[in-house]
């Protein structure tokens, strides 16, 4: 077993972050051969029972180059109008690459909003669950047509965006590719000597110093919101690793453990540092559960509605709420159901909630991995 096996040996869920620079050539149409062969990795990992999620850069860039520009504007409606362009085109070849491998893709485009509300959050993140169970590739960009911000300048080229999908949907391991080889001790086109960093335990200042100014000459991520990408992950559980696509394989490569690019070590007390979340959130209700779920909820078991007694407040779905038992508050957690459908199927068996709401969001009330337990 190798070093980088120790971290990476059990992971999962992955998401491959694909830059600019990697999925472009030089005169700015995309990389076909490239894609086919990312296409392939993904294939081969699926094998492996590992659940890809795929963040693509590229549209803006495909879009000048189908608008016959000449240059890439620095003008919002025009950049917007190029991605417009381009995005339906490399979906369209995102498509064409997975299809020689009989696998279905599924665009996702996101903006800022889409991480800021808890219950459009959890909407996104079972989206993504439900098509990763079938199999299908989801292929996230920005949605750079209806961006209210500066394009670009919000996910840095898709590095926080990658980051921060990797972590909302609970991801192992985020792979961005890029045209470097990996973190630097300094710039490496100006410096002979720079020497690459093979493992990252901790994001000190001097770490983020080494981000310097954006590095790449087609994309706008560069080095710093790579490491700002990082520290979203070293936050979130979830390893990060920066490396060449030019590289054979290298998705391939770097699953099997092979020292290529830089490793971002994660926190170990990151579960910690999540239920400390919940516990010191303000609640906006409150559940009483019967010594049956009490003592689930003990053994970190998940919060049935059958448990479930009483419902205080007026909460929605991916709200925190207390727990209470007996006049005694024990717990905290994220609620799946608002206290309208609570009430109704409280005190209820599963089996029993499509009858009464007509649909169902989950078998639980509240899974066992968001309830922080108070002491």
């Amino acid at each position: 077993m190798t070093y980088r096996n120790k971290f990476l040996g059990k992971v999962e869920k992955i998401v491959v972050k694909v830059g600019t620079s990697s999925i472009t050539s030089d005169d700015g149409k995309l990389n076909i051969e490239f894609m086919k062969n990312v296409a392939y990795q993904i294939s081969q990992l699926q094998k492996l029972n590992k659940q890809v999620i795929i963040v693509s850069s590229g549209s803006i860039g495909v879009g000048i180059e189908m608008l016959k520009l000449g240059y890439r504007p620095r003008e919002i409606p025009i950049r917007q109008a190029a991605a417009a362009v381009g995005q339906s085109v490399l979906m369209q070849e995102w498509r064409k690459a997975f299809d020689d491998y009989d696998l279905d893709v599924a665009q996702i485009l996101l903006s800022y909003d889409s991480f800021s509300s808890r219950l459009t959050y959890l909407n996104l993140r079972n989206s993504i669950s439900t098509l990763l169970s079938y199999g299908v590739i989801p292929i996230i960009n920005e949605n750079d047509p209806t961006c209210v911000h500066e394009i670009e300048a919000t996910f840095g080229d898709n590095d926080k965006l990658s980051a921060m999908v990797a972590s909302k949907i609970e991801a192992d391991l985020l792979i961005m590719l890029s045209d470097i080889d990996g973190l630097y001790d300094k710039n490496p086109k100006r410096n002979p000597d720079a020497k690459l960093l093979s493992t990252v335990e901790e994001i000190t200042p001097e770490i983020e110093s080494f981000g310097g100014n954006p590095s790449s000459t087609k994309g706008t991520g560069g080095m710093r919101t790579k490491i700002e990408a990082a520290k979203i992950c070293n936050m979130t559980g979830c390893f990060m690793v920066i490396a060449n696509s030019a590289i054979e394989n290298v998705i391939l490569k770097i699953l099997d453990g092979e020292q290529i690019g830089t490793l971002f070590l994660t926190k170990e007390d990151v579960h910690k540092n999540r239920i400390r979340w919940i516990i010191l959130s303000k609640s906006s209700g409150k559940i009483v559960v019967d010594h049956g779920a009490k003592n689930a909820i003990e053994k970190k078991m998940s919060l049935l509605p059958s448990g479930v007694v009483d419902v205080t407040g007026n909460f929605e779905r991916g709200d925190i709420i207390e727990i209470e038992c007996d006049g005694y508050l024990f717990a905290k957690g994220i609620t799946d159901y608002s206290s309208d459908e609570l009430d109704l199927i409280k005190g209820l068996h599963t089996d029993k909630i499509v009858e009464v709401l007509g649909y169902k969001n989950y078998n639980h009330v509240i899974k066992q991995e968001n309830i922080g337990i108070i002491n």
